[in-house]
């Protein structure tokens, strides 16, 4: 925390535009937030989702894994099932996760950002996604064989809903569509069973204005088709507010799934 609280002070030495121009000079692609690091933090959920989803990879002979970003977290797991596959919509990314896990002899396909998926009824034993921008609940039934598994993180409802109404004004019904009983709904109504599902609430702070401008351009849908000159007076503000406080605080939410479709 130091060291991380020292570059903060070496970054609100310099001017609200010069943060900005770096960050938007910054390069985007893949799910590596080391251009963060020592500008912002973030805490994770307690379940630990990496290992749990590297723990179902490893015994089933078929898997998705939807919107894998550049592949980074997929590629850490040791083992792979005999058929696994990746999709992504942005292109960027999908030429990230492909350079990244062809050499381990996963598909990459790149994909529209809607439904349907590329795949055949019942290809999969375990579907896996974190963080996606949509569920396609009848889809993910569809492509889960009998007795399958779809086991994800995702955002949660009011997820960080301090930075977007700062940036936006308020959002009175921001992401109710992820709560848990309406996830429950669209799952089961999609003939899905819910096994587990929790919510929690974690905390993440940000150092100066670069590190909020990198963020949400890298998560664009957070404030949704993000560049800076709509939102630059509002963005000047918090750059003040970050130089008074130290830093700006804000709460993520996660929710785990794990669904099944019926033998």
């Amino acid at each position: 925390m130091a060291c991380a609280e020292e570059q903060a002070r070496s970054s609100r030495r310099r001017s609200c535009d010069e943060l900005i121009a770096e960050a938007v000079a910054a390069p985007i692609e893949g799910w590596d937030f080391s251009w963060l690091d020592g500008r912002a933090t973030e805490g994770r959920p307690s379940w630990g989702f990496q290992r749990l989803m590297f723990q179902r990879l490893a015994s089933v002979s078929a898997a998705l894994d939807i919107h894998t970003g550049g592949g980074e977290m997929l590629a850490e797991a040791e083992k792979f099932p005999r058929t696994m596959a990746a999709t992504e919509w942005w292109p960027p990314n999908a030429a990230l996760a492909t350079r990244r896990l062809h050499p381990r002899g996963v598909v990459v396909l790149l994909t529209r950002a809607e439904p349907p998926l590329p795949f055949a009824d019942e290809a999969f034993d375990l579907v896996t996604s974190r963080h996606p921008i949509a569920v396609w609940w009848s889809e993910i039934a569809r492509v889960l064989r009998r007795g399958g598994t779809y086991f994800a993180q995702h955002p949660g409802p009011a997820t960080a809903t301090e930075l977007i109404e700062f940036v936006m004004g308020p959002q009175p019904r921001l992401g109710a569509h992820m709560e848990p009983a309406v996830q429950t709904a669209h799952a089961e109504a999609a003939g899905l069973q819910i096994v587990d599902m929790r919510i929690e609430t974690l905390r993440a702070e940000y150092f100066d204005i670069g590190a909020v401008v990198y963020f949400l351009r890298k998560l664009i849908w957070t404030v949704p088709d993000f560049t800076v000159e709509p939102y630059l007076g509002r963005l000047r503000v918090l750059h003040e507010q970050i130089e008074a406080d130290g830093r700006f605080v804000t709460h993520p939410t996660r929710v785990l799934v794990e669904a099944r479709k019926p033998e």
